[in-house]
């Protein structure tokens, strides 16, 4: 399978990469640190494309998936996993700038994703989307209201996109489940620590994305 991944160079997206190469699926990855996509890049080796893009530049997004679908046509799987996640803060405390940074990585990027890889796959006629969600896309905390915001907008685009999608091709959110990662540790410290890694959540999180397809379309789903 051809394998887009935003977000790829760290947490949950970076193990997503290197299983999924291991076995031998070809990835395309993004991410917005040069120095961390030549790194991770030098690892996975071979056919695979990784590229520096900001998905929430729509240019940039377009060009990146352009490139990708003349060298290897229209994904198999894109996961929409860029995300980042505001510091701890009442929401009336929020910096705007950091809300609307934090929007347009979230929930404009991953609109960038899809508008720029979506039509290849609808030509072809079968694909999966998965737009990465959270638990606090489906429920909410205190001090990361910017952050369930984008995560509840993932739904509801999910779930509509689900309804417009032509048969043979599918859009699911997921929610990958509670994951000891840079962005937990952010709001949680080191209480984060007693939850599994990505290199944990990753044995069971590989094989379940190979599985999804179109019967999967518009479901709300949980690794």
């Amino acid at each position: 399978m051809v394998i887009v991944i935003t977000g790829f160079t760290k947490g949950l997206g970076r193990a997503l990469a290197l299983r999924m190469a291991k076995s031998g699926h070809t990835i395309v990855g993004c991410g917005r640190s040069e120095a961390a996509v030549q790194e991770l890049g030098g690892r996975l080796g071979g056919d695979h494309r990784c590229e520096v893009v900001d998905v929430s530049d729509s240019a940039a997004t377009q060009r990146w998936a352009t490139a990708s679908i003349e060298a290897l046509g229209a994904p198999d799987l894109v996961i929409n996993n860029a995300a980042i996640i505001n510091r701890n803060a009442p929401l009336w405390e929020v910096d705007a700038a950091a809300f609307d940074q934090l929007m347009r990585i979230n929930v404009t990027g991953t609109f960038h994703v899809i508008q720029a890889f979506l039509p290849a796959m609808i030509a072809r006629g079968e694909g999966v989307i998965v737009n990465m969600s959270s638990g606090w896309g489906r429920s909410t905390s205190p001090e990361v209201a910017p952050y369930c915001t984008s995560k509840w907008a993932i739904e509801g685009m999910t779930r509509a996109l689900a309804q417009e999608l032509p048969d043979g091709l599918a859009a699911v959110s997921v929610n990958p489940g509670v994951i000891d990662t840079d962005m937990l540790r952010s709001c949680w410290g080191d209480q984060a620590g007693s939850f599994p890694g990505p290199k944990q959540w990753v044995a069971q999180a590989a094989p379940f994305f190979e599985g999804l397809s179109a019967r999967d379309n518009g479901r709300a789903l949980s690794v």
